[in-house]
């Protein structure tokens, strides 16, 4: 009994000089303080494990000596207390004691962080002075270094200690900043290793005074802490965080970084899966004419080969490959892990409608993957074609037409066009713009027609002989079927005749004779029927004789010609009525011509003068 006391005297003798270390460097199976909190202090391993903890009370503070323990104290093994001392037996084992260096006292309010990847980064200094950018002071304990900028501080730590870094964080912060105008602040996060870090978690710790506004990349925030979670850090790579908010006080802002990681030395055994999958990648729309292009991608997205790989596609009624067949099978064969094998085939539909189906690959040891539904919608373009004219119209008068094309289907008539052939017999062609004489036709190109849209062209001809003008027109289109319209127009002649009466002799002496020249002319384009002219002397004059196109007769003081059957058009007949001068005066010669497609005569009056001549006597 009196052994057991002695060791545990000695042990507890040993942990009080542990305490009063001078800091010296650690040996190869020491460890080193991970970060000092409030009431506790944390250790490393040689492994970067967390080691024991002690209270904060065993921890020497700078010119302060530690108290003498008490009885009750911490179980090295077990970090809980002791209540009273226990006998040590033989089979007892006794750990060797670490010497513990001394450290800062943490600040107060900071979180408790228990873990062994922690490091407070605390400001060296309140103000530098330095006008460039240089190293001010490196505090060997903790691997902090301030520096100091024009634009503002760098603090820069190594982590978990200046000789052996695996983390490196820079925090770069202005030199001083407004009240209530924002600032921005960066922190740089960086793998010094050749090794991938995991489960890396930064945090930040805000001033009360601070207004956080955002951050890239967005922070969790708990309460005034900002917590960003890195998945994985690759070797020698960083990462950039970037902070911004208002200062709302004109107290000094003072924000602390904590970073914890995981380093992870593991053994692992291959286990080999392979695994399936499969897409199937087809047009969303496509035409009843042409070909449907699909793809089938089968990739082994395991480990470990696939063997006698398949894919089947049963393809819906309606759709069928280019030889007819209503099912789609591909070897594949053997896939290698994470190697792909793409097929490409041309399917085509019997009919529109929207086809939806899925493919399955399959595998030798029962490997099973379906792809995604596909949807295609298989459309047609359906034109139809108008050409609308008038039913007669005169000759050497124009013929206009209005051309209409519509698309009446489902599907965009590509390239759609309209052709009108030029009907014989014509002259005179007018269009609306965009056509273009192709020998005996117009064409106008008008592009993609889009379901239930139409498009309107316009075209006009004089007819040059009578008859019945055919005029057709036709609207093609890709993948729509050829559509043909056609306008019949009656062409018939139209007479205009005009009357004309001149006299040859005015003014006309008593007893003298004068003539009138009745003169009918057809200016349309068809002939005039039954011409009848008939005349009315005034009774100043007194009738002579008459001739012309037809003979005439004198009743009373009317001269009536016989009627001319038929004038041609673009051709004249005249008729002479010779007078002689009974009176003196103004006199009027009337003639009245009739014809059958004249539903008024026509009247006209010329005017003579019969004078006297005076005596020479009187």
């Amino acid at each position: 009994m009196k052994k057991v006391l002695i060791f545990s005297f000695l042990v507890f003798v040993m942990l009080l000089g542990g305490c009063k270390g001078t800091g010296k460097a650690l040996g190869p199976d020491e460890s080193k303080p991970a970060v000092t909190t409030a009431g506790k202090s944390f250790f490393w391993d040689k492994d970067l494990r967390p080691a024991v903890a002690v209270p904060s009370k065993l921890v020497a503070q700078p010119g302060v000596e530690p108290a003498e323990p008490a009885l009750e104290e911490l179980d090295i093994k077990t970090a809980q207390p002791m209540r009273e001392m226990q006998p040590v037996t033989e089979a007892t084992t006794v750990q060797p004691m670490r010497q513990l260096e001394p450290v800062a006292p943490a600040r107060t309010g900071q979180p408790e962080l228990v873990t062994a990847s922690v490091e407070e980064m605390q400001p060296v200094t309140r103000e530098f002075v330095a006008p460039t950018r240089t190293y001010d002071k490196i505090v060997p304990a903790t691997g902090l270094i301030a520096m100091d900028g024009v634009d503002g501080h760098i603090l820069s730590m190594t982590y978990p200690r200046p000789d052996y870094g695996i983390i490196q964080i820079e925090k770069a912060m202005p030199k001083e900043i407004r009240l209530n105008e924002p600032f921005t602040y960066a922190i740089k996060v960086v793998n010094l290793t050749d090794m991938m870090l995991t489960d890396v978690v930064i945090t930040e710790t805000l001033s009360k005074e601070f207004a956080f506004k955002g951050s890239d990349p967005t922070a969790l925030t708990q309460n005034n802490q900002l917590v960003w979670e890195i998945n994985s850090l690759g070797p020698k790579a960083n990462k950039t965080i970037k902070i911004s908010g208002v200062a709302s006080d004109t107290d000094q802002l003072e924000h602390c970084t904590a970073i914890t990681h995981t380093m992870r030395d593991c053994a692992m055994v291959r286990v080999v899966q392979p695994t399936l999958e499969l897409t199937k990648i087809a047009p969303a729309e496509a035409l009843l004419c042409e070909p449907i292009p699909v793809e089938f991608v089968v990739t082994n997205t395991g480990t470990g080969a696939a063997q006698n790989v398949q894919i089947v596609d049963t393809l819906p009624a309606g759709m069928q490959t280019a030889d007819g067949k209503g099912k789609v099978v591909l070897d594949a064969g053997t896939l290698a892990a994470q190697e792909s094998r793409r097929f490409s085939i041309k399917l085509r539909a019997t009919k529109t409608g929207v086809y939806v189906n899925k493919a399955t690959a399959t595998s030798a040891s029962g490997l099973r993957a379906e792809s995604d539904a596909t949807l295609t919608n298989v459309r047609q373009p359906i034109l139809a074609i108008t050409k609308a004219g008038p039913q007669r119209q005169y000759l050497r008068r124009p013929i206009s037409y209005e051309i209409t094309v519509i698309n009446k289907g489902d599907g965009p008539a590509r390239n759609t066009m309209i052709e009108d052939i030029i009907p014989p017999g014509v002259t005179s062609i007018e269009a609306t713009a965009g056509a273009q004489l192709s020998t005996s036709k117009l064409v106008w190109e008008l592009g993609t027609l889009e379901p239930n849209t139409s498009k309107k062209v316009r075209v006009s001809y004089v007819p040059t002989k009578e008859g019945e003008v055919m005029a057709t027109a036709t609207a093609t289109a890709y993948c729509a079927e050829t559509v043909t319209d056609t306008s019949k127009t009656k062409i018939t002649g139209i007479a205009a005749t005009r009357l004309e009466v001149v006299d040859l002799e005015d003014p006309v002496e008593v007893g003298n004779t004068t003539t009138y020249v009745i003169t009918v002319i057809n200016q349309g384009s068809a002939a005039d029927t039954n011409v009848r002219v008939v005349c009315m002397l005034d009774d100043k004059l007194q009738y002579v004789s008459s001739a012309g196109a037809t003979a005439g007769s004198i009743m009373g003081r009317t001269v009536s010609f016989a009627p001319l059957r038929n004038l041609e058009p673009r051709t004249k007949a005249t008729w002479r009525v010779v007078v002689r001068g009974a009176r003196a005066g103004d006199v009027r010669f009337k003639a009245t011509m009739h014809t059958d497609t004249l539903a008024l005569p026509v009247e006209q009056t010329e005017a003579t003068h019969v004078y006297q001549q005076y005596n020479m006597s009187n």
